[in-house]
């Protein structure tokens, strides 16, 4: 007898409630395997992959893309008997007539996240399952061959939900005629294309709806607009105002910075510093073996700097804990890098920063801003952050008064590196000069504290030798 399980939206992380369905990555009739990625969603800080936590073949999307659901809300069924007579599925999602049924998979093939194995067999590559001849529509993916009573009738699925399949580019193609020649008209790979007919064949349907989807999305905004306002804006009648839902990143985002800018009083402290010996050493370091392939960047001087800034002053590197009224002193330095991501701002941090080299740091940048850049820093990746950067220069700003990231007792903006008259050795020559600005929560950090700790990193970036000694 078919056995039907609902999997429900898991936690993706730190007590989140709720998550927007970005993406399906399977359809209905599709063959899945414990840990094969089913579905991509969108929680208030990341997109987080969820893989599947049965064996089976699809039988239900309960929750399309573009929709959200909450914790615990069911948003796929999936038939984990399908060689049996199959039933529809009641509301506990098991077999109706049966409440002992249960999954064939091991005990331990429960839901998990991605990362986190089952300790089970391991998964094995997804497998198509042969549909009968079936109309497909734009919004409904075909139903798969069943016997008895029909699965209870389903939400409409988006068009990226749609069924795929993944070939390469030399493996056969399955098309009749017309439908090839409507390709080539269209300029459509046919390789690219998701089959929906039987055994695989690509329907006329299929070719249409690949040229629908490969189509740039209407802006809802201004031409040229490449910000994420796109289609899920509401645009007034006379065309002056588009109206997009607060959610998701740019939700958290506004919410942690109310918090933040109305809990801690911020005090901001700036220095001007001459970094020209920090742009020679850039440039060699650029031109060295052991960074051959790594992106150097001032910024990287700036971290190295804040750390060396943190060891001798451990005061800084600290939280308030209003629950218990005490402050809480880190004996390690998660440095957080505030990124600028088209979902929002997201301030990943690089763990046990202090006990990295200049390559390391240098390693560990380059892969958390490629992360955040693809949106798909993990919310593991961006807690208990102790210390920020912001490096608002660039965008060619000078300096700002950063808010604190959440949770910690300071954040530096490493403002723009221009080229101007200043002061050398009694003599006016240009430099290359930038700014820095400190805030930081004055009910653990005292004017004087934050005075210091900013001195000693424009102290490094002015002479950057001078870190071999405090290092």
């Amino acid at each position: 007898m078919a056995t039907y399980q609902k999997f429900e939206l898991p936690d993706a992380g730190e007590g989140l409630t709720e998550a927007d369905i970005v993406e399906w990555r399977v359809a209905v009739g599709d063959t899945v395997a414990v840990n094969d990625v089913i579905v991509e969603i969108e929680t208030a800080k990341s997109l987080v992959e969820l893989p599947s936590p049965f064996a089976g073949v699809v039988t239900e999307i309960l929750v399309p893309a573009g929709q959200t659901a909450n914790v615990g809300d069911p948003i796929i069924v999936i038939d984990t008997d399908p060689n049996s007579d199959s039933t529809s599925p009641d509301d506990s999602g098991l077999t109706q007539g049966d409440p002992a049924a249960a999954s064939d998979e091991p005990d331990n093939s429960g839901s998990v996240l991605v990362g986190y194995g089952t300790g089970g067999e391991e998964a094995a590559p997804r497998r198509r399952r042969q549909q009968p001849t079936v109309a497909v529509t734009a919004t409904e993916p075909a139903r798969p061959a069943t016997t008895g009573v029909s699965p209870a009738p389903r939400a409409a699925v988006s068009a990226p939900a749609r069924l795929r399949s993944s070939r390469s580019a030399n493996a056969h193609v399955l098309a009749k005629p017309p439908v090839r020649l409507l390709a080539r008209e269209l300029g459509i790979d046919l390789a690219s294309v998701a089959a929906s007919g039987p055994g695989g064949i690509i329907t006329r349907e299929d070719v249409l709806q690949h040229q629908r989807q490969a189509q740039a999305r209407e802006l809802a905004t201004y031409p040229g607009d490449d910000q994420p306002w796109l289609a899920d804006g509401e645009v007034s009648p006379d065309g002056r105002q588009t109206r997009v839902p607060v959610r998701s990143v740019r939700k958290r985002t506004a919410e942690a910075m109310v918090t933040s800018a109305f809990t801690a009083p911020h005090v901001s402290v700036f220095h001007t510093v001459d970094v020209t010996q920090t742009m020679r050493l850039v440039a060699g370091l650029k031109a060295d073996r052991e960074f051959s392939g790594v992106r150097v960047t001032p910024l990287l001087i700036a971290m190295k700097a804040l750390l060396l800034a943190v060891n001798r002053h451990p005061e800084i590197n600290a939280s308030w804990d209003e629950a218990t009224q005490q402050i809480v002193y880190k004996h390690y330095v998660n440095l957080g890098i505030a990124a600028a991501t088209p979902r929002g701002l997201v301030v990943p941090n690089i763990k046990d920063a202090h006990r990295m080299g200049l390559l390391e740091l240098a390693q560990a940048l380059g892969e958390l801003t490629s992360t955040a850049r693809a949106g798909k820093t993990r919310p593991q990746d961006m807690s208990d952050g102790t210390i920020t950067i912001t490096n608002v220069g660039v965008f060619g700003i000078d300096t700002g008064t950063p808010i604190l990231n959440p949770g910690e007792a300071a954040i530096l903006a490493f403002g723009a590196i221009r080229e101007q008259p200043w002061v050398y050795q009694g003599e006016i020559t240009i430099r290359h000069v930038t700014q820095l600005a400190l805030s930081f929560d004055h009910r653990l950090v005292d004017g004087e504290l934050g005075a210091r700790v900013l001195a000693d990193v424009a102290a490094v970036l002015e002479e950057p030798a001078r870190g071999l000694v405090w290092g």
